[in-house]
């Protein structure tokens, strides 16, 4: 349950979030997250059994946060608890745009008999892989391409199935009404998707993968024009991502207090992490070893690895059939996740009238539109809000409160101070540079 929980949209950045580390130390810094995170996710889990002093029983990490910092603790915890939520439906805002442009591509390209490889750098072979943000940086290519200029009828197509003018757009009339419901228990009996989604995109790097080889050459330092260097200074993007990536923090009491064996927790909480990242070596070294270098650079990586294949693929149209059906049934969860977090704790109910809980939704979809029209850069979005969450619950939170428990007991000793200060200097540290990345 735990790996199905964490297992979201930050899996299809991981190649892309190695390209930008070096390969060698991507797949380093991704286990080093992983066991950094586990050890913080550890702390969160042993907090409440660190108060004697009243039954924690029933609390919530919020609730602990509370007991040690006051009422800041607790209000604290719950705007970033809100960054994670809201950050988490942009980027499927984002996502769904993508898929839902795609989709739509691949039935007006099979209907009309069009070949989408041949308007953007690709290889040339059964399995074509392309490289849309080609002569663009590290930014997509967010616009759709004009294969035939005097095509009337693909010309209007383009006009009105556009993904960053048009698709956003479309999408408010399908989402807004799910998100005012009441109850969210009817999307909740979906949640299989999320396993049969990763397992599919798994089988998808595999087969991607056994046909297109590997395509792999080592320089330390030095960038060559097919291959990047196994050092990169713009590791800290892949961090980013990974603290998001491995953030389950704000909800792992609550996953945990199912286990009817509560004497294996920390078991069930290790295996869960080893998995997860297991999955993520695994899709990341794939996607990035077989990216096929040459005749294309592994700069063209992009942050949906799904972007690198065209839409005219079947096995990437059925994997982002699945995500965008994932995705719409995910998002009104978080909505209400959000809904109960914000306006529970503000007016003491989770729908005190329909007018809060629209204005609310209006301006959580509002933002999802605007990023997905003028920055839809997925890998971006994870790494700030991963950063700025994981901040207080990854790394600061779980710290201190070990930190203050163990002082109030009088077992607080020089080597655990100066190994917790500086796990929150890392994670100071990770915030701060995403800013100049």
């Amino acid at each position: 349950m735990i790996w199905n929980t964490m297992m979201g949209t930050s899996i299809l950045s991981i190649p892309w979030g190695i390209k930008q580390a070096g390969f060698t130390t991507g797949m380093c810094v991704i286990m080093l997250m992983g066991i950094l995170t586990l050890y913080c996710c550890y702390r969160v889990v042993k907090s409440r059994s660190m108060i004697s002093s009243v039954d924690t029983s029933t609390w919530e990490y919020p609730d602990v946060c509370r007991y040690y910092f006051g009422s800041f603790g607790q209000w604290s915890s719950l705007l970033f608890s809100l960054v994670s939520l809201i950050g988490a439906m942009i980027v499927y805002w984002v996502l769904m745009s993508n898929f839902l442009f795609n989709t739509g591509r691949f039935i007006f390209n099979f209907i009309h008999h069009i070949n989408d490889t041949d308007a953007v750098l690709s290889t040339n072979d059964s399995n074509p892989v392309i490289c849309p943000s080609a002569g663009s940086g590290d930014h997509p290519n967010n616009g759709s391409m004009i294969f035939y200029a005097n095509d009337t009828g693909l010309e209007q197509f383009e006009k009105w199935w556009n993904k960053s003018k048009t698709v956003p757009f479309y999408l408010i009339g399908l989402l807004l009404p799910l998100l005012n419901f009441k109850s969210p228990s009817f999307f909740s009996k979906f949640n299989i998707l999320g396993t049969v989604s990763v397992l599919y995109l798994i089988f998808l790097v595999t087969f991607k993968a056994i046909h297109l080889g590997f395509h792999l050459e080592f320089h330390w330092f030095m960038q060559t024009e097919y291959f990047v260097p196994e050092i990169r200074f713009q590791f800290p993007q892949l961090t980013g991502v990974l603290t998001l990536a491995f953030f389950i923090h704000n909800c792992i009491i609550t996953l945990l207090k199912n286990n009817k064996n509560q004497e294996n927790n920390v078991r069930d909480l290790s295996i869960a992490y080893m998995l997860v990242t297991l999955t993520y070596l695994y899709i990341g070294v794939l996607v990035f070893a077989s990216f096929p270098s040459p005749p294309l650079t592994k700069d063209c990586i992009e942050q949906n690895f799904l972007d690198n294949f065209p839409s005219s693929d079947i096995l990437s149209f059925i994997a982002r059939i699945f995500l965008l059906f994932q995705m719409m049934t995910i998002y009104p969860l978080l909505g209400y996740l959000a809904r109960v977090q914000l306006l529970g704790h503000v007016f003491g109910d989770v729908y005190p009238s329909i007018f809060h809980v629209l204005t609310l939704n209006l301006i959580i979809v509002g933002a999802g539109v605007i990023m997905a029209c003028f920055y839809p850069n997925i890998g971006g979005i994870i790494r700030y809000s991963g950063a700025a969450c994981g901040l207080a619950f990854v790394f600061i939170y779980p710290s201190l409160i070990y930190m203050i428990s163990l002082r109030q007991e009088d077992r607080l000793t020089w080597p655990k101070l100066i190994f917790h200060i500086f796990i929150i200097i890392l994670g100071l540290a990770n915030l701060i540079v995403q800013f100049f990345m």
